[in-house]
This record gives structure tokens, sequence and C-alpha cells, in this order.
């Protein structure tokens, strides 16, 4: 069963607001075997949204809407969704009145706005939202389901869990779906894919491997589909394993398993512990050192020597070094390392250096 995913808002056109909403209903639907195929994102007016909606039944049997939901007048996915039905509208008492109730426990009045919300198509059945004033709406027509959620991420996560996608998994049930991540650090993706390139050609056909590069590492996705759970997750672990053995030393890790938790249970097994330097990265390698938990076990501080005369002052660069070689060089960043072991007392140092200026 394909799903859709269509976002209405002129703030997520324009660079304003970042669309998490697609991401995270993506995410839910995945774990539930439904795919998606296409995201689209429509500007706040009436006939993009038309639009959007008839190119997203296009190649789907379910749309999943949020945002243009709310009391202001810009908020016109309602009257484009009884447009796209060729419907009225019909004033939900219901929904007022938990409205009112809700703006009586804030001690605070409901608006007229609030009023011509209620006003719903004719052909929706509410999904009741407990954390706002905007209700979802379920449409079914011809076979296709279309659901409209609030764009306010909290809200339309409300409805997903409690209202839309127990729903989806009655009305469609899935094929088991079965992902492994392994996190790699230390090669690029173009060698990584040579490596396992043997791995890759052998992979059945309802097995597939996905290259996920970011800054610094690569996460490296299996994905396999199949009607027997436990026999999928078997052929799957099958092929996580040749993976292991085939790159054990660019391997750090699995799922959302971090790099910097991972180089901390490493310290605390040695019991070593660590100082950093920074110039460039103004202090952003210590602050994600000590995000995790526990971090002051085993890091005792960091240097921000943005500066040369920091760099000279406190972790005791030569002049004559940067002089010779510049602030951004291999030999400024060992001295670096040496006085921040002497600066700071720790088995291990790591020091930064680079460019970092405008553009």
């Amino acid at each position: 069963m394909r799903v859709n995913i269509l976002t209405v808002g002129d703030e997520l056109l324009i660079g304003q607001v970042i669309d998490t909403n697609s991401a995270w209903m993506a995410q839910q639907l995945n774990l539930q075997g439904l795919h998606v195929g296409e995201k689209l994102t429509v500007s706040d007016q009436l006939e993009p949204i038309k639009s959007g909606i008839r190119r997203a039944f296009e190649s789907a049997d379910i749309v999943l809407m949020t945002g243009g939901l709310g009391p202001t007048k810009d908020d016109v996915t309602k009257k484009a969704l009884a447009e796209f039905y060729k419907v009225g509208f019909v004033f939900s008492q219901e929904t007022f009145d938990r409205i009112v109730r809700m703006f009586e426990r804030w001690g605070r009045s409901h608006t007229e706005a609030h009023r011509a919300q209620c006003l719903m198509p004719q052909n929706a059945r509410l999904l009741p939202n407990k954390m706002g004033t905007a209700p979802g709406m379920w449409f079914e027509e011809d076979g296709k389901v279309l659901v409209s959620m609030p764009g306010v991420p909290f809200e339309m996560q409300y409805l997903m869990e409690y209202e839309v996608l127990p729903e989806l998994k009655k009305r469609f049930p899935r094929q088991p779906i079965v992902h492994r991540t392994v996190l790699t650090v230390g090669e690029g993706e173009s060698r990584i894919a040579e490596r396992l390139q043997a791995i890759e050609d052998g992979l059945p056909e309802n097995i597939s491997l996905s290259y996920l590069p970011s800054l610094g590492a690569v996460r490296l996705r299996l994905t396999g589909t199949g009607p027997d759970e436990a026999a999928l997750t078997e052929a799957v672990e099958q092929q996580l394993a040749q993976i292991r053995q085939s790159i054990p030393e660019l391997i750090f890790g699995y799922e959302t398993e971090e790099l910097e938790a991972k180089i901390g249970e490493l310290l605390q097994e040695k019991g070593w512990t660590l100082a950093t330097a920074e110039s460039c990265t103004g202090g952003y390698l210590a602050h994600r050192i000590t995000s995790i938990a526990g971090s002051s076990a085993y890091f005792m501080g960091s240097v921000i020597a943005y500066s040369n005369a920091v760099k000279m002052q406190v972790l005791q660069v030569k002049e004559a070094t940067l002089e010779a070689h510049g602030a951004v060089s291999e030999q400024t960043v060992v001295e670096m390392v040496a006085g921040a072991l002497d600066c700071l007392k720790t088995d291990l140092a790591v020091a930064v250096s680079g460019i970092a200026g405008p553009g």
C-alpha cells in the first residue's frame, strides 16, 4: 500500500520553517510497512492545495496532509478539501464545545474565528485532537483515503499515534519490513561500496543495501520485506554478519548509536581521560562530547584557542611554527595537542584547526 505526504504552508516553501512533519510521518509509516512514494509541499492557496491533492492521488491510495487547519484567514485547507470532494460544510457542535471547554480551562475566551473553525466538510470523519483546537479529518472515496491534520508537530504526532496509525494498521494489513543500520567511520561512501560489492551483488531480491553519508560518517542500511517476519529478520541478520566481517575496523555502532557515546565508552573501559583544543570549531567538539550523560568521568575540559595569541599563551604553540606553517597546519595542531596535554593533564588530547570564515 503506497502513501504520499502533502504538506501545506508558505512558511515551508520559503524556508522559514523546516518540514519535520514529513520525516516523522515517513518514519512511522515505514515501521508499519507502508511505503511512502512522494512528499509534496504546496502554498497556502486553494488551487495549489487542490492540485497537490490530485497529484498525490495519482500514485497513492492514501494521502496524509498537514497544515492549513487553524482559525486564521490563511488557513484554507478545509475549503480546498470541500471543493475537491464537491461537498458543503456542516457545523460541528462537538468540536465547538470542546474548544469552549479548552479556553475555559485556560481562563480565556474563544473568538468568532474559533466558531468558523468548527465548519467542517460534510464528508469528513472528525478525529479528536486533545492537543489543539483543530480536529483531524478522515476522508474516503472510491477506495482511497485522505487524512488532513494540523501542521503543529505535536498535534500531528498525537493524531498519528492515537487515531491515524491504528486505523491504517487495522484497515491495511502490512507486509513485514525489517531494517538494520550499520554505523561506520574512517572511509568514504565509494570506498565502502567497493569493499561490499560482492555482498551487494549477492543480496536476495527482497533485501536492499543503502548508503547514507553524513559529515565524517556513513550509515549502511539493510532493508528487507517479506511475508514471514521471523525468516526475514534472520535473512537480514545474515547479511549484516557478512558486512561486519568485511569492514570490521570501520564499524563503530548500530542503529541510532552516536560516535561520541562510543568514544566515551572506550575511554571509560581504558580508564583514560580526554581534553580538546579547538580553533575554528569554537568549542563545538567539546559540546558534542559533553552532550553525552556521564562524560565528566573522562572529559576534563577544552581550550578554545581561536586566536594565535591564545594558541601561543595557553597552548604554548611556538611563534616560529605559526610564522613558518600557519595556524592551519599539521605542525600547529601537533603543538596544540601537546599544549592541551600539559595544560589539562589528561591521557589523551584532540586538537582541531581549520578555516571557518564568512562564506
